[in-house]
């Protein structure tokens, strides 16, 4: 047999190894069928008899094919043990003792510019038989290539149903606040919010039960996304089911926290203010579960008071370890104001906080005046503080004024 017919017999292989990779990424072959297809065409076809084919990742070169290897060698090459000398056309890898790739007597690179992207080490079956490198580089180039494409489809995808996920959330909990708050001669509200992301984990809700009985709540829960959203829609249908029928604060925190319990096991958790007001009594009740205290001014409170009385966070616990219901009797023409804890976590340019003491200090002096106004001097007062530093938490405060 001529050398131009074992030529032209090696281009026809090559052709027809190069025809068969590229059909199989056309028609979307998984990733293990490709490699398959590479590993057969390189015994078959290339005069190769052992080889590994390293693939980059995220933490370095991971083996993704291997065969004809006797020796021990790693799953894993961190990049920082990888120095491949171009100019000379020398890789030095740099691995403990009990690795060696000493059967392996060539080398083939595969780069995207600079950015190596696998390493194939191989032996030939026929020393006397040349090995077509630039044919196998391409070959290798070419797979490597489609798995590359294949693992940013993926991450593609990933993001899209992130997106989706985080659009289904937001969706979820626009639905659980009120789609308005009342503004009347007998109940002035107002709230702000500020999601840190497109999915907060931050609640609030005003119920007017009757004509004289009026709850109102806020809370915060850990953690953020779909999980915090799906624990928040699942509370919310707790506390209205249980509003319906009591007006028990301590019953409905131990429920609550019963639920909240069996649905996370101790996992998550959520602080939260309950309030009740009833206008015939002039009556004040009022759970605090670990949340910052509300801000009660005006009436016959004389100066503004922390409403505090309650109990642990919910949800963290089986059972709520103590608990104690606020009240207040008698009250008439007071405000409360409920926030939660991204506002006075804010900061500015010096990472100073707001603070407790600075919002307390502003309630003292303008708390009780119409609600919408209050939050117009508040948060113009908050924004000249920040200075145009990005919020780190969901921000909401709740102002409700009772005359």
């Amino acid at each position: 047999m001529t050398t131009e017919t074992l030529k032209y017999q090696r281009k026809e292989l090559e052709l027809k190894a190069l025809l068969e990779i590229t059909q199989a990424i056309n028609e979307n072959k998984t990733e293990s069928v490709l490699l398959n297809i590479f590993k057969f065409t390189c015994l078959v076809h290339l005069n190769i008899k052992a080889l590994v084919l390293y693939v980059a990742n995220q933490d370095g070169f991971q083996e993704r094919v291997k065969h004809g290897v006797k020796q021990n060698i790693p799953k894993l090459i961190p990049y920082k043990d990888v120095d491949d000398n171009r100019e000379i056309g020398k890789l030095n890898l740099v691995m403990p003792r009990e690795y060696s790739f000493n059967e392996l007597d060539i080398y083939v690179p595969v780069y995207h510019k600079d950015k190596m992207l696998a390493i194939l080490l191989l032996k030939t079956k026929d020393v006397d038989r040349e090995l077509d490198l630039d044919f196998t580089q391409a070959l290798t180039n070419i797979l490597v290539v489609a798995l590359e494409n294949k693992r940013f489809a993926r991450r593609q995808l990933e993001q899209e149903r992130l997106k989706k996920e985080v659009e289904i959330a937001s969706n979820v909990q626009r639905m659980l606040f009120p789609d308005k708050l009342p503004v009347t001669d007998k109940l002035k509200a107002k709230v702000t919010y500020y999601p840190h992301s497109t999915v907060g984990g931050d609640y609030y809700d005003l119920i007017q039960k009757s004509d004289d009985e009026v709850f109102f709540c806020i809370a915060d829960v850990s953690g953020k996304g779909m999980p915090a959203a799906l624990l928040m829609s699942n509370f919310q249908a707790a506390l209205r089911t249980l509003l319906l029928s009591s007006s028990d604060l301590s019953m409905i925190a131990k429920q609550l926290n019963v639920t909240i319990f069996d649905n996370t096991k101790g996992e998550r958790f959520i602080t939260f203010f309950l309030g009740y007001y009833n206008y015939k009594t002039n009556c004040l009740k009022y759970v605090n579960a670990g949340h910052n205290a509300p801000l009660l001014c005006g009436g016959n409170v004389g100066e503004c008071e922390l409403l505090e009385a309650g109990t642990t966070i919910l949800g963290a616990f089986k059972e709520l370890p103590f608990i104690e219901e606020g009240r207040r009797d008698g009250v008439k023409d007071f405000s409360i104001h409920m926030y939660t804890d991204g506002l006075t976590e804010a900061i500015n340019k010096n990472e100073e906080e707001f603070g407790e003491e600075r919002l307390f200090d502003f309630v003292k002096k303008e708390g009780n005046i119409e609600p919408k106004k209050f939050h117009e001097m508040l948060f113009n007062s908050w924004d000249k503080f920040s200075e145009g530093v990005e919020r780190r938490d969901d921000t909401t405060m709740l102002s409700i004024q009772f005359h």
